[in-house]
């Protein structure tokens, strides 16, 4: 993004959106995969405390 387009103050508060928008879909796919992972080893006898995928 250009700088020129937009002052300090606002460039900040740009970053923290942007920053917090990638933690907020971070998260959300974080918590799909564990509940996809968690579909697919239903029914297997997996040891507590292993993390997939490796």
């Amino acid at each position: 993004i250009d700088p020129s387009l937009f002052e300090d103050k606002d460039a900040e508060v740009l970053e923290d959106l942007i920053l917090a928008a990638f933690n907020d879909a971070k998260s959300k796919v974080e918590t799909a995969m564990r509940e996809k992972m968690s579909e697919l080893t239903g029914g297997l006898q997996l040891p507590p405390g292993l993390q997939l995928p490796f």
